[in-house]
C-alpha cells in the first residue's frame, strides 16, 4: 500500500528513484507492522512489572498503538527525497563550509574528541548517532540539496539527537530558527517557509510547506538562522524532504 492514487502511481512508474524509495518504505513498514504485536506485548509486560494499574495500562497501550499507526502512515505517505542512496546530493558550490576545514583535517568538537570534519553529505544518511552530524561555523549557515528528480515539496523533517543521549548532556549546537526555499539552476529562490526546531520536543520534527507552490523544484535550500546557544558551531544531523514527483504534464 502506498496511500497514493492509482493514476499517480502509474505516472511515476518509470522513476527509478521513486521505485527504490517505495521498495525501501514498504520493507520498513512491513517490519514495523510485523513487530507491532511484540511491541505492544513488551509494553504491557513492562507496565505490569512496574505496577501500573490496569486502567492506566490500557490507556498507555492505546496511545502506543496509535503511535505505531502514525509511524506506518508516515512511511506510506511521506517518502524522503533527500537520501544519498537514491541519488540526492549536495551542491557544494552553494553550501556553507564544514566547521574545521575540508577532507581529513582533524579538529576538536566537544564532547566527541578529535575527529575528521563530517561533510555535508552526512545529512543525507539515515544514521542518527552522537557526532554523526554536519557542522558549520557559528549559528548561521546553509546547505543546498540536489534531489534525484523534480518534486513538489510538501514537508521537511529535521533530526537532532536529544540531550538524553548527548555525551555532554546538552544540545546547544542544534538548529533553532531556519528557513527552507526551493532553488532553481539560476539561483533564484522561492521561500517555502520559516520554522523553529524545538530541542524540548521529539528528535524528528516535521514542518509543512507554508505556501502554495508555483512550480516543482530540483534543489532545496536549508538555511539555519540561529541555534540553541552554541557560539562556535551548529550541527545538522539529518534533513528529509517530502513531496510528490512532477507529472509528465508539469513544466517547471
Amino acid at each position: 500500500m502506498s496511500g497514493l492514487p492509482e493514476e499517480e502511481l502509474q505516472s511515476r512508474g518509470n522513476s527509478q528513484p521513486w521505485l527504490e524509495q517505495m521498495r525501501e518504505l514498504k520493507e520498513t513498514a512491513a517490519q514495523v507492522s510485523a513487530a507491532r504485536g511484540n511491541i505492544l506485548q513488551a509494553v504491557r509486560e513492562v507496565l505490569g512489572d512496574h505496577g501500573v494499574q490496569e486502567e492506566k495500562r490500557e490507556e498507555i497501550l492505546q496511545l502506543t498503538q496509535a503511535a505505531i499507526k502514525k509511524v506506518l502512515e508516515n512511511y506510506h505517505q511521506m517518502p524522503d527525497w533527500a537520501l544519498e542512496a537514491i541519488g540526492a546530493a549536495i551542491d557544494k558550490e552553494r553550501t556553507s563550509k564544514s566547521y574545521g576545514g575540508q577532507g581529513k583535517k582533524t579538529w576538536w568538537l566537544p564532547p566527541f574528541g578529535f575527529s575528521s570534519a563530517n561533510p555535508p553529505e552526512t545529512i543525507l544518511q539515515p544514521r542518527i548517532a552522537p557526532g554523526d552530524c554536519w557542522p558549520f561555523q557559528g549559528s548561521r549557515g546553509h546547505v543546498v540539496i540536489r534531489l534525484p528528480e523534480q518534486i513538489w515539496p510538501t514537508a521537511f523533517t529535521i533530526w537532532h539527537i536529544s540531550a538524553a543521549v548527548s555525551p555532554s548532556g546538552e544540545v546547544s549546537s542544534a538548529p533553532k530558527e531556519f528557513a527552507v526555499s526551493g532553488v532553481d539552476e539560476a539561483t533564484a529562490e522561492t521561500l517555502l517557509g520559516t520554522f523553529t526546531y524545538d530541542v524540548h520536543k521529539e528528535i524528528a520534527q516535521t514542518f509543512h510547506v507554508q505556501k502554495e507552490l508555483p512550480r516543482t523544484f530540483r534543489y532545496i535550500k536549508f538555511q539555519v538562522q540561529s541555534n540553541w546557544g552554541n557560539p562556535e558551531y551548529t550541527c545538522v544531523y539529518r534533513v528529509q524532504v517530502h513531496g510528490k514527483t512532477a507529472s509528465p504534464n508539469d513544466h517547471p
